[in-house]
């Protein structure tokens, strides 16, 4: 194979459960069949196109199972041939694991579950553990075939588990996911037991990028990760950890000019004006599928029984051309649904046909390229009436192919394409009427209404064909993978450690200013639980003891929490964000503004938000209150906390407050009162030569934006921010601080020999 020019210097590494081919055969016999349609054809044209040179495919590296059990005397054979002819690796599967991971987990359980027919949905834990076998086969196959640089694109449901598993071997690793069906709502999803919709939401989150057909089903995915795991995005965005998760809607396109070119060529138009003269001119309605449940197959029937049956006028005038694509016939429901269909055709065919005229031509097999191409060209209609589809590629192909612009496309709302051919007849698939009326309009369409609806639907199909849909996963992950080293260059490397604690040791006059929550303790769903443990206090009582260190505790607390929690180490103590303020062996000191004025019409307005909201509470402080929504369903107390913030703006319009919405808080203050006023002060007063200030919230960015540029600022955790420097959470932010007080009592302990370091 010809090794064409590389995606920005990187190796492409697709990941799908097929490989592009099946393999059949023995040792001489062995062939190697490519496969139509689907996932495999769209992604084979991205490798393969290139548009009059104009564009270029990326070297790659194709990953999946080769569609047959494979004794293992013939793996060696079939692997060299597969990489040398079609640079694909093999995954090699037992019979025991397509049975209960395909067959079983894909089949029975996410299939029907992601396409809402949960009355059809297996839980099977044995189903369960061969799909996480599976994912870790493909996972250690992987491992042993990807380069340091490669990029790794993986496909569909039957490995969402899989970028978890290889994040964790691999953390460096560019990672994109694409779904190509639809990711369902919420209350779906859940009927998952709890772990394994937990550990399918942890795997895709091991992504760089996870791409959506449609912004409705991105938008299910987040809100399963923010009730589920407690995960808030922004933008699309997710932070997890120190990395960034980013998820965007991708709508998968056609290799446009192959369909197109296939329908103008002479062999194809003499076959379609055949197809046309055996069914004596009568309107053609293609209706072409996979056998599956998902396909409304039977009400589509159903829906032409009736168009028959309101408008008697076209009986004998229009024929329902119906292919039927064998599928999944391991599964039961799939048996018991052909039979339904079959029953189906006989009985409209016996009821309305007579023996010049039969209104349904019945097809139960797959068509190759031309014959396909042939009867898209001969028709007057396309029916797609799914229940429920991720995208649908047919539609786009039907359109592809009327090269005389003529034809009408009825389309169910429920499938992905609906979101793009808006100019399509959208029905309901499960209005019988509905679907007739629509019907009885594509026949009487003028000729011109047909060619203006398609042109618009024509020039986006071949604007937004499969090659740049995928360029544009490609470009985004690579966008991705900027914003992650862009992050990257803010984390705290190992060599600016060592220069902190370089600078550290040797200053004389050091100032530490501190955050509470988030950054020397982890939040709790009740502010009371996150008390300081044995380990903090060491460490902190360790940085006090040093007489060059001015250690200060600043925070939103009030000043009792603190007191209760720290007092018995000489450290000095912020309060409410400034409002109070306590130096080490000094009183507190109010500097906050009187809260009683504007508290009695503000404390009902947050009552009513506590009791709509279950799971939240006020907090009251001496100069602030504070609605808290950690306990709280969280979705529902994002919405709730913006729509509360905006009220509290609208009431305190002309009062002397200040409206924070935090990290899962809404808190009002006093205005003018914040941790970068009292930074400043404090800094004023000690006059250090060094100053680190750690936090973590929206409130500490007044803080990094007051103090001076050689200070050593961090943040905890990714996201925008005026601090110098990051760090990925609570857990690297107290290792830090624990280094530096290792350093003071080992600096200690060389003045004091007695005295041993507490570490």
């Amino acid at each position: 194979m010809i090794q064409k020019s590389n995606f920005y210097g990187k190796r492409v590494v697709i990941v799908s459960n097929r490989l592009p081919f099946t393999v059949k055969g023995e040792s001489e016999d062995l062939r190697f069949i490519p496969s139509v349609g689907g996932l495999s054809t769209g992604l084979s044209s991205y490798l393969e196109q290139q548009d009059n040179g104009s564009r270029e495919t990326p070297d790659y590296m194709w990953v999946g199972w080769p569609g047959n059990i494979i004794e293992p005397e013939w793996r060696n054979l079939i692997s060299e041939r597969s990489l040398s002819e079609f640079n694909a690796i093999p995954v090699f599967l037992s019979q025991e694991n397509i049975d209960n991971f395909y067959h079983g987990f894909c089949n029975r359980t996410i299939w029907p579950l992601f396409h809402y027919f949960q009355v059809y949905t297996k839980y099977d834990e044995e189903y369960w553990k061969h799909y996480v076998r599976v994912n870790e086969i493909f996972c250690q196959t992987l491992l042993e075939k990807l380069g340091p640089d490669d990029v790794l694109w993986i496909h569909d449901f039957h490995l969402m588990l899989l970028p978890g598993m290889v994040r964790k071997k691999k953390p460096s690793a560019t990672i994109g996911f694409s779904l190509h069906i639809p990711f369902p709502n919420f209350e779906i999803y859940r009927l998952l037991p709890r772990k394994w919709r937990k550990e399918i939401l942890e795997g895709l989150l091991g992504c760089d990028l996870i791409g959506f057909h449609t912004n409705d089903y991105k938008q299910d995915f987040l809100r399963c990760i923010i009730r589920i795991l407690g995960h808030e995005s922004n933008m699309g965005e997710i932070v997890i950890g120190d990395r960034i998760v980013k998820t965007d809607s991708f709508p998968m396109g056609i290799d446009y000019r192959k369909y197109h070119n296939g329908a103008i060529s002479p062999k194809t138009q003499q076959e379609s004006s055949k197809i046309r003269e055996r069914l004596w001119g009568a309107k053609i309605i293609l209706s072409i599928d996979r056998l599956d449940y998902t396909k409304g197959i039977a009400n589509r029937l159903e829906a032409f029984q009736t168009f028959l049956e309101s408008y008697p006028r076209w009986i004998g005038k229009v024929v329902l051309i119906l292919i039927v694509v064998p599928s999944r016939v391991e599964v039961e429901h799939y048996e018991q649904m052909k039979n339904h269909i079959e029953s189906l055709v006989g009985k409209i065919n016996g009821r309305f046909g007579n023996p010049g005229w039969t209104p349904i031509i019945y097809m139960s097999r797959a068509l190759t390229f031309s014959p396909l191409v042939a009867m898209y060209a001969a028709s007057d209609i396309a029916l797609i009436t799914p229940l429920r589809d991720g995208m649908n590629l047919i539609a786009k192909e039907y359109l592809a192919c009327r090269a005389d612009k003529t034809g009408v496309l009825v389309l169910s709302e429920m499938a992905g394409a609906s979101k793009e051919l808006v100019e399509a007849i959208i029905i309901n698939p499960n209005n019988r009427e509905e679907i007739a009326e629509a019907l009885l309009q594509a026949l009487e369409m003028p000729v011109d209404e047909q060619v203006q609806r398609n042109i618009s639907m024509q020039m986006r199909l071949k604007r937004y064909d499969v090659v740049q849909w995928a360029s544009d996963f490609m470009s985004e992950l690579q966008t991705a993978q900027q914003t992650r080293q862009k992050h990257y260059m803010k984390i705290l490397s190992p060599e600016m450690r060592l220069k902190l604690l370089a600078q550290y040791c040797k200053s004389k006059r050091r100032l530490l200013l501190l955050d509470y929550d988030g950054t020397l303790v982890p939040f709790e769903t009740r502010p009371q639980d996150a008390v300081p443990d044995a380990s903090l206090l060491r460490f902190l009582a360790a940085l006090a003891e040093d007489p060059r260190n001015e250690v200060v505790i600043i925070s939103g607390r009030d000043k009792d929490f603190l007191e209760n929690c720290l007092s018995k180490i000489p450290i000095s103590m912020v309060a409410e964000h400034g409002a109070w303020t306590k130096m080490r062996g000094e009183k507190w000191q109010a500097f906050g503004k009187d809260a009683h004025e504007w508290t009695p019409k503000i404390k009902p307005l947050l009552q009513k938000y506590v009791d709509r909201v279950a799971g939240s509470f006020i907090e009251e402080k001496d100069f602030a209150l504070v609605w808290h929504y950690r306990g709280a369903d969280l979705e529902p107390g994002k919405l709730a906390a913006q729509e509360l913030k905006d009220h509290l703006l609208e009431l305190t319009a002309n009062s002397d407050v200040h409206i924070l919405q935090g990290n899962k808080t809404v808190e009002i203050r006093p205005a003018g009162v914040n941790k970068g006023t009292a930074s400043v002060q404090i800094l004023s007063t000690f006059l250090p030569d060094f100053t680190l200030c750690i936090g973590d919230d929206v409130t500490d960015e007044d803080m990094f934006a007051a103090l001076p540029d050689s200070a050593y600022t961090i943040h905890v955790g990714l996201g925008g921010t005026d601090a110098r420097f990051s760090l990925a959470g609570t857990k690297e932010a107290r290792e830090l601080l624990k280094s530096m007080a290792e350093a003071t009592s080992n600096g200690n302990a060389a003045v004091h020999p007695r005295k041993q370091s507490v570490f």
